[in-house]
């Protein structure tokens, strides 16, 4: 057998081995999210889930465990905000696979599971901030297209993915509203004619598929993928700012029956009656109370804060590629304005998951949920924290990134050329 195979099988061998050992975590203060925080609880771990969480669980013999006395064990955070696996560097167009170019202002049958990256640098760093599970999204445009969920561990684009199409994406904002023609009003316009036509298609297809059907404003595929929010499949996302856009995007989903979620947020205080009442969830930015943009002139600290008080369902997220794993500091900055802990953890572990609908997995301490587990040092959303050990689908993840490499490799700079030391390399 050549060296290659041999390499390939120990590291299926490991991986198996590390999947189905059991694991318990034992002695921590477990936050189930779901239920009762445990005191000197056990969570145990197998098979890639949670196999029990109690005060007082069976652990098997020769199972690992992982003392946890003084620690705090919660489920794995969950960013529904980023383009992680889609975006490596800002400024390099070919390493960006969210956004589709050209003028179309829609773009619904986008799909960007298709250029997804495992291998992303972004992946480790995001994980060391005790996220375990994101939503990549695509971004421009009207209807931006289809975003995926997926869990932060594996070497293929399949293994990532926890839920395909997770969500259409799209906007209510000046950005989109560009994009069908200048006006808030021609964007309304534009996503009811699609809708419309959408709906048409459906209700056509044999017509259709004869050429005998009426002219209709998208391409077969857009029409396809319309389908998916028309009939409640996934959420419709809609980016809007604005308390004025936030009420407009409002209208067309009780108009088309969609179930919409609002993204971005930022004056979503001034409508939070009218969004409880029609039971919108929103997914905010806490790290935020200067306007980026002129239809963010409300943004204030306490937006969640107060959007969870009228009963609003309230999603903390960066909105960041780079700096997700800056996720538990957004819910930290919640509770500092108001927002409980309890309540600031739900919004970055159960809540995106029930919103992105993967809850029956992920988001919570459950026995039979995916095992997406965190042990931390100490209070997660305090900056001198961290996370000890991080667990996604049962396999514990080196606490390893780009970085921390660079940065054990040049702490030192002994016998380094002078050129490291930032001195001239010869006499003047």
């Amino acid at each position: 057998m050549t060296q290659t195979y041999l390499v390939s099988l120990f590291l299926l061998c490991s991986s198996s081995l590390a999947l189905s050992q059991t694991t318990a975590i034992v002695g921590g203060r477990i936050h189930t999210v779901s239920g009762e925080v445990i005191e000197e609880g056990t969570v145990l771990l197998e098979d890639g889930r949670i196999r029990a969480v109690g005060a007082s669980v069976h652990i098997p013999s020769g199972a690992r465990r992982i003392e946890s006395a003084g620690k705090i064990v919660t489920p794995g955070l969950i960013d529904v905000g980023t383009s992680i696996g889609l975006l490596e560097v800002k400024s390099l167009t070919d390493t960006a696979d969210f956004s589709v170019g050209g003028e179309d202002a829609i773009r619904a049958a986008f799909r960007v599971s298709d250029g997804l990256n495992p291998h992303s640098i972004v992946i480790p760093i995001t994980r060391l901030g005790g996220v375990t599970t994101v939503a990549t999204m695509p971004s421009g445009g009207a209807l931006s297209g289809q975003g995926a969920i997926i869990d932060l561990d594996g070497t293929t684009a399949t293994d990532l993915i926890v839920r395909d199409p997770a969500a259409l994406y799209g906007a209510f904002n000046p950005g989109a509203a560009e994009s069908a023609g200048g006006a808030r009003g021609a964007l309304a316009l534009l996503l009811r004619e699609s809708l419309d036509d959408a709906r048409y298609y459906a209700m056509n297809k044999n017509a259709y598929d004869r050429a005998v059907l009426r002219s209709l404003s998208l391409s077969r595929l857009d029409l396809e993928a319309l389908q998916i929010v028309l009939d409640k499949s996934v959420p419709l996302i809609l980016h809007a700012s604005r308390a004025a856009d936030i009420e407009a995007a409002l209208r067309l989903a009780a108009e088309y029956e969609l179930d919409l979620t609002i993204m971005g947020a930022e004056e979503a205080w001034r409508r939070r009656e009218q969004l409880a009442a029609t039971g919108t969830a929103v997914i905010v930015k806490a790290y935020r109370n200067l306007p980026i943009q002129f239809d963010q002139l409300g943004s204030r600290f306490d937006n969640a804060i107060l959007l969870v008080e009228a009963g609003v369902q309230v999603v903390l997220s960066t909105l960041d590629t780079h700096n997700a794993r800056n996720l538990r500091f957004e819910a930290g900055q919640a509770v500092r304005h108001g927002m409980k802990w309890q309540d600031a953890l739900r919004a970055v572990t159960l809540s995106p998951a029930e919103v992105m609908r993967i809850s029956e997995t992920h988001g919570s301490l459950e026995a039979g949920k995916v095992a997406n587990v965190v042990v931390w040092s100490g209070d997660p959303f305090e900056p001198a924290s961290f996370a000890e050990h991080l667990f996604i689908k049962g396999r514990e993840i080196e606490h390893d990134s780009r970085q921390k490499r660079l940065f054990e490799r040049y702490k030192s700079l002994e016998g380094r050329p002078v050129q490291y030391l930032g001195m001239p390399t010869s006499e003047p």
